[in-house]
């Protein structure tokens, strides 16, 4: 019998980011429900008990792929935030992150809220969670004390806002409209979402 190294080999130099990728492929084409540990083991070519060491079961396999979709969703949003810009243009970078990120990655999406909204969320998946809305929450204050938008409970604010971010974002995600139209068009679409549609 060949021993373990020539017959399963462990060359990952991070095997818990190597079964990530793995569950993240699964999750894209097949659903969560098609996810197992032992299949994950034989598809990056390692025992069956391997994963067990990174991930108790399923389920902290699932959380450890939220988390991972949070980090990156909130990375992606920190990166386009523009602090010192005025409401509109700002707004409009944060939607176009989020737009992007969501038709990029839209079962990965619908697995991070599932578990956002679970009672017994892990302590680090609930902060990744509150994070990315937070960026969201800090823009609405910053304006709110600039002027340039309605005073109020910042957060009640921001939910208004972005339900209809979050509204196109999932149109473009799941076909309803074209990604590269809803991008391209994203400016309109936040100058109506702050200045309402009366006639001016």
């Amino acid at each position: 019998m060949a021993p373990m190294s020539q017959s399963r080999p462990y060359h990952h130099g991070d095997l818990r980011a190597a079964l990530l990728a793995g569950a993240e492929r699964t999750l894209r084409e097949k659903g969560s429900a098609a996810l197992s540990l032992r299949e994950l083991a034989r598809d990056t070519g390692v025992s069956h008990a391997a994963p067990g060491r990174h991930f108790k079961d399923k389920q902290a396999l699932l959380d450890a792929l939220a988390l991972s979709g949070f980090e990156r969703m909130n990375q992606a949003l920190d990166s386009a935030d523009l602090p010192d810009a005025a409401l509109e243009p700002r707004i409009t970078a944060l939607a176009r992150a989020y737009v992007t990120f969501t038709v990029d990655n839209p079962e990965l999406l619908e697995l991070m809220y599932s578990r956002k909204h679970d009672p017994d969320i892990d302590t680090e998946l609930a902060a990744a969670a509150e994070h990315s809305l937070g960026c969201f929450v800090q823009l609405v204050a910053d304006a709110q004390r600039r002027g340039e938008i309605v005073q109020g409970d910042p957060e009640a604010v921001t939910l208004a806002a972005a339900a209809g971010i979050h509204g196109l974002a999932a149109l473009a995600a799941n076909g309803s409209l074209r990604p590269e139209a809803v991008l391209a068009g994203l400016e309109q679409h936040i100058h109506l979402l702050l200045h309402g549609l009366k006639p001016r």
